[in-house]
């Protein structure tokens, strides 16, 4: 998260070039969206089972990282595929991510608007249950969920997309009122949420994911894409970002 931000930052100021990051996460990790409460977190059983927690600088709720690729895109908002508002930036980005689907083989949907949120919604500790615009779906179901912020004339937006598993093995790391409320829970992720194991019937593979994800965008965004890695001092600014925010407990932890 810190990598990202700090993307985002030099981007903003035009320092480096808009940039697509594809990248995985080890060991595990749950993430909170930028306003969710720490108490919506069984500390003590995701220390059970070596898991890290961070929070986004994006909101949404709580995801569990693992088994998946995750994609940023960071730039200013004078952009092209950046411009307008949040939903206008979500649309245009949706193309070239139905595009990575299509070239391993997935016909998906981007869900085009949804109603407003439920009470039921808002209080809901899972993000991949509940609906967003633009989302990816496939049959019905989600399968790529993004956030978006914005800050210093920068935008940046990431997602991720389930390669494989079990995706109720969150559940096991959220509180819940008790035993039959987390099987309920399990039970409505799995109906509104999917992989792409279950989707293909095998699972995905990370570094043929991320191909098509670069080429797509790529290609429906007319760009052309050059491998880097960080500046000196996109890199410095990042460990900055994580000692002072996303390894600080006053961060991780609001409530």
């Amino acid at each position: 998260m810190a990598i990202d931000e700090a993307i985002l930052e030099f981007t903003a100021q035009k320092a480096v070039p808009p940039t697509l990051r594809l990248y995985s996460w080890y060991p595990a990790c749950l993430s909170l969206g930028y306003g969710q409460p720490i108490s919506d977190v069984d500390l003590e059983s995701l220390n059970t089972k070596g898991w890290d927690v961070v929070r986004r600088p994006t909101g949404g709720r709580a995801i569990l990282h693992t088994d998946e690729l995750t994609y940023s895109v960071c730039g200013p908002q004078t952009e092209p595929h950046l411009t307008g508002g949040v939903l206008e930036s979500y649309q245009d980005l949706s193309f070239a991510l139905l595009k990575a689907l299509e070239l391993i083989n997935i016909k998906a949907d981007p869900t085009k608007s949804v109603a407003p949120l439920t009470t039921e919604d808002k209080n809901n500790p899972v993000c991949f249950e509940v609906p967003s615009n633009y989302e990816i779906t496939v049959h019905g179901k989600k399968l790529i969920g993004s956030a978006q912020a914005r800050k210093k004339n920068g935008v940046l937006q990431h997602g991720t997309l389930p390669l494989k598993g079990d995706l109720t093995r969150i559940i096991q790391v959220l509180i819940y009122p008790d035993e039959i409320h987390r099987q309920e829970a399990g039970r409505k992720l799995l109906d509104h949420a999917t992989t792409v194991e279950e989707v293909l019937g095998y699972p995905g593979d990370w570094w043929i994911a991320a191909q098509a994800f670069r080429k797509a965008f790529s290609t429906i965004l007319e760009i052309d894409l050059n491998h880097m890695g960080l500046t000196i001092e996109e890199g410095r600014r990042a460990m900055e970002l994580y000692s002072e925010k996303y390894n600080n407990p006053d961060w991780i932890e609001k409530n």
